[in-house]
């Protein structure tokens, strides 16, 4: 009898102790992170009409877009060797504008066909008098500057390559960004070739002042480490795919190092003008000639705003079209200038919303009409849209 409750409470012990430690290890298991991974492309995107089989399905391709899947090292590691062989380097050298001494640059780019073109930021390539490119090989090949888009911050450079070496890179949709999602930068910071980093799409529709004068609209910002001479390189999906070109670091301190904001031009921006860059030519923006501020509550209320939203327009530029057309500024005496309500029956609640519009659906020549509100009178106004100036005009405020 008492060997049976030795035996008996002996095995009670054992389940006891099996499930403590059961409870243990789920407790203390590291939790498994999870992301959507959309399935790769069929075929890569083209900048031209040009016929190509199309690829081989990859024979286990990751689960289609909403479905999760562990986001281990392979995901990126897969999308750094299908992709760092068309990130390429780039070297600059000019002269300094105040003592006419040597200045040398560096920055990234990525190849977007076998014709030797390399989309990059304009400003990596601006003034530069001799243009160096490294591909992944290691094989350096001079360039020159093409095509041009000083408002959109992108420039495309030629390099004089055998098509063998070039690895164009696919273009995806920024359209289709989602915040949350991964973020793949793949980039030459300090020198330090194709390095690749990692981070989420922290949010979309940012607005930065750009070196032009003009706002740089839709940006994607990242938390993936961008860093100086990651400028121009590509910003990707989980399918290799360029979905924006890192462009800028927003940092307060001003000391040019990454402090967790990362912005990157959606690369749809890129893909309006690139046949313009491409023919070599310079890209003209349609441009409105104001300068505008956002109506918020706040400046509603304190004002005694006949709106709650939309852009009031303190000046316009001499000379230029909304001042042709007849729109009128904030006075000296601080009174209320015309107030912009909407575009072509599109909603204004910032400057941001006009010149987003305009670059997507305008030309230099075009008209748009402008619902504004004028001394609390609702107005529509035919405007025939400029061509941005490199150098902009001042402003000037009308009555």
């Amino acid at each position: 009898m008492g060997s049976l409750v030795r035996t008996m409470l002996s095995a009670l012990f054992g389940v006891v102790v099996g499930a403590g430690l059961v409870l243990f290890y789920m407790q203390f298991q590291p939790p498994v992170r999870t992301v959507a991974v959309p399935s790769p492309p069929t075929s890569p995107v083209e900048v031209r009409n040009v016929d190509k089989p199309a690829e081989k399905p990859a024979e286990q391709p990751p689960p289609p877009v909403g479905q999760p899947a562990v986001l281990d090292d392979q995901v990126v590691a897969a999308v750094y060797e299908r992709v760092s062989p068309g990130v390429v380097g780039i070297t600059t050298t000019g002269t300094r504008p105040s003592d006419d001494s040597p200045e040398r640059g560096s920055g990234s780019g990525f190849i977007i066909d076998t014709d030797g073109h390399v989309l990059t930021n304009y400003h990596v390539v601006e003034g530069a008098q001799r243009l160096q490119v490294s591909l992944a090989d290691g094989t350096r090949w001079r360039g020159e500057v093409l095509g041009r888009d000083p408002a959109s911050d992108l420039a495309v450079v030629r390099i004089d390559a055998p098509k063998d070496k070039l690895k164009p890179v696919p273009l995806g949709d920024s359209d289709a960004v989602k915040v949350g999602q991964l973020a793949i930068a793949i980039g030459n910071p300090f020198g330090f070739d194709r390095t690749v980093t990692v981070g989420i799409v922290s949010s979309v529709g940012r607005s930065l002042r750009g070196r032009s004068g003009r706002s740089l609209t839709n940006l994607i910002q990242t938390d993936a480490a961008i860093n100086p001479g990651n400028s121009g390189g590509p910003l990707l999906n989980a399918r290799g795919e360029v979905v924006g070109v890192n462009t800028a670091i927003e940092n307060p301190t001003g000391n040019r190092v990454f402090v967790g904001i990362g912005l990157a031009v959606p690369v749809n921006s890129g893909k309006r003008f690139l046949p313009d860059m491409l023919a070599g030519k310079k890209v003209n923006h349609a441009w409105l000639g104001i300068a505008g501020m956002e109506i918020t509550p706040d400046l509603a209320e304190e004002q005694k705003l006949p709106a709650k939203e939309g852009v009031i327009v303190n000046e316009t530029t001499k000379d230029g079209p909304a001042s042709k057309a007849g729109l009128k500024g904030s006075g000296t005496d601080a009174g209320t200038g015309d107030i912009i309500t909407a575009i072509d029956g599109k909603r204004v609640t910032k400057v941001e919303d006009i010149i987003s519009y305009l670059d997507a659906k305008k030309s230099p020549g075009d008209t748009v009409k402008l619902s504004i509100l004028r001394e609390g009178k609702e107005q529509t106004v035919d405007v025939q849209l400029g061509e941005f100036p490199e150098q902009q005009p001042a402003p000037r405020r009308t009555r």
